[in-house]
């Protein structure tokens, strides 16, 4: 079992949210939901927590209530072998959402992801500096992250 377990709060969503993204993450599924009893704070018999597994990762959606909304401050990270996954991941996880810039985005419910490529950690701590500056300034004018982009800035003289 993983000791630190991301929580998410959503208002009413965390049912859909959970269902969303295991339908976008291969190795994914619902674990167990928990419904509100008598006590509340929400309708009796509303779904208060779902537990699921992304990927492999243990993590909990709350349906808490409209008193906390998501920002940029924390986002979920997803790693991407290669361009054809970054395309995929960034056309779902955007559906209905925000496109930001630097391979950033938010859901339909708000919530942060970054979808990149292994390789554009890689190309930014290149031991050319002058290397991982070109590729640091392509990156700054992509929203989704262009592998092919990337390896040409890398590239230029």
């Amino acid at each position: 079992m993983q000791r630190i377990t991301p929580f998410l709060w959503y208002d009413t969503q965390a049912e859909e949210a959970a269902k969303f993204y295991v339908s976008i993450f291969p190795k994914s599924k619902i674990l167990k939901m928990a419904r509100y009893g008598d006590a509340g704070p929400g309708p009796k018999g509303s779904v208060m927590t779902v537990e699921f597994e992304l990927a492999g990762q243990r993590m909990i959606a709350l349906n808490g209530g409209p008193h906390f909304k998501f920002t940029e401050a924390i986002s979920l990270s997803v790693d991407c072998k290669d361009q054809k996954e970054v395309d995929r991941y960034w056309t779902r996880l955007s559906q209905g959402g925000e496109q930001s810039m630097c391979g950033w985005l938010k859901d339909k419910y708000g919530l942060s992801w970054q979808v990149n490529p292994s390789i554009l950690g890689k190309l930014l701590i290149d031991k050319d500096a002058k290397k991982a500056k070109r590729v640091m300034e392509a990156m700054l004018k992509m929203k989704k992250i262009d592998i092919a982009a990337l390896k040409a800035a890398a590239e230029a003289s």
